[in-house]
């Protein structure tokens, strides 16, 4: 059974043999032959006569995934105990976070951080908000601006959900720009609203970028 297995469809599979001869070769022969592709073995521990292995199996789609956990869950001497979604293992607690660039480690750390000190670079900015470019995080921030109306193949599929592709992107911005990067995603399709929000939010970031919108 021939598929084009990837890893967007991987799954990490905590398996529990006991010592019958040939049983991992024999999960291996049936990931082989219902279409996966396997990635890394691990071995976890051996308790009691049982060697518990972490096995990571690439599939095409999650029917197929599931296909294959079956058959190996079927195999004598074999239990799957747990399976992950390694996809949706990389998203739990978002993509992306916030991290100072200064530490804040002392008294006088924290008030030329924050107050009293901080009012000085804030009034130096009233005076002339262009020095914005080289004291605050401006110069290399991006918005990343969406309202889910047009993500990738998906479609309208709304703000929510358009969210995990932003934090992607942000993802992209600072890996291969090193460009700090922070998704926006808004709860209105109206055009003239987006427009607005944009120019509101703009005083922040170096730029905006609009994606995943629908034409108006």
């Amino acid at each position: 059974m021939k598929t084009s297995s990837s890893s967007s469809y991987s799954v990490t599979v905590r398996l529990k043999m006991d010592g019958s001869p040939g049983a991992f070769h024999h999960i291996l022969s049936i990931i082989r032959k219902w279409g996966g592709t396997l990635g890394s073995v691990d071995h976890v521990a051996s308790e009691n006569g049982f060697k518990i292995r972490d096995v990571i199996i690439l599939s095409s789609d999650q029917k197929h995934s599931e296909n294959v956990i079956r058959k190996i869950n079927k195999i004598k001497g074999v239990r799957v105990v747990n399976v992950s979604d390694r996809t949706f293992l990389m998203h739990l607690g978002g993509k992306i976070e916030v991290i100072p660039r200064v530490s804040v480690k002392t008294r006088d750390d924290l008030s030329m951080i924050y107050t009293p000190g901080v009012g000085r670079v804030s009034m130096a900015l009233a005076k002339d908000p262009s020095q914005a470019w080289n004291l605050t995080i401006k110069k290399n921030t991006v918005a990343i601006v969406s309202d889910g109306t047009s993500v990738l193949g998906l479609g309208d599929i709304g703000p929510i959900a358009a969210l995990p592709v932003m934090e992607g992107k942000a993802v992209l911005f600072k890996a291969f720009a090193g460009v700090d990067a922070f998704p926006l995603c808004l709860d209105t399709k109206d055009t003239q609203e987006i427009i607005e929000t944009v120019c509101r939010i703009a005083p922040v970031f170096g730029a905006i970028n609009l994606e995943d919108i629908s034409a108006p």
